[in-house]
């Protein structure tokens, strides 16, 4: 399911000659790999930050360090963070970010299966830049919990381009 959101996605992308990053934390580059497994992928996708660690959302993404002491990394911030981050670095006209708990256990006191999600546009003139964020809450094991925010993340860009 997540190869046909991705295929709609890098189509409706190619045909408004717009690209693509991601950043990501659970997901782990799924988001990425769901994308570059379409044909014609490179027209659309930029790059990818895997920022699984930490010390590399601060680093990489250019989220705050004192959000993340304070919040920890699953949060609506901590995910609109890394979205701009992945744009900034990666000279995206979009990005989309995934910051959760996939399991086996709680982190930070986050439940498995929380997700933040967010999508982030282009700034158009003197205006901001568009941006949208969720909060989801997925079951069941690891595995079906990152195959859920993928598709998720994939469906969340398309509906809100």
């Amino acid at each position: 399911m997540a190869l046909e959101s991705a295929e709609k996605l890098i189509k409706k992308m190619s045909q408004r000659s717009v690209s693509l990053a991601t950043c990501e934390s659970l997901t782990g580059g799924g988001l990425g790999a769901a994308l570059t497994a379409v044909p014609g992928a490179s027209a659309v996708f930029r790059g990818a930050l895997v920022t699984y660690a930490r010390d590399l959302k601060t680093g990489l993404a250019g989220v705050d360090e004192e959000l993340i002491d304070a919040e920890g990394v699953v949060n609506e911030l901590t995910a609109l963070q890394m979205a701009f981050g992945a744009q900034a670095r990666c000279e995206a006209d979009w990005a989309i970010a995934t910051t959760g708990v996939a399991g086996p256990t709680e982190t930070d006191g986050v439940k498995v299966g929380t997700v933040w999600f967010a999508v982030v546009g282009p700034r158009m003139g003197m205006s901001p830049a568009p941006h949208y964020t969720e909060l989801k809450n997925f079951e069941g094991d690891r595995e079906s919990i990152r195959e859920a925010a993928i598709e998720h993340a994939l469906e969340m860009c398309l509906r809100v381009q």
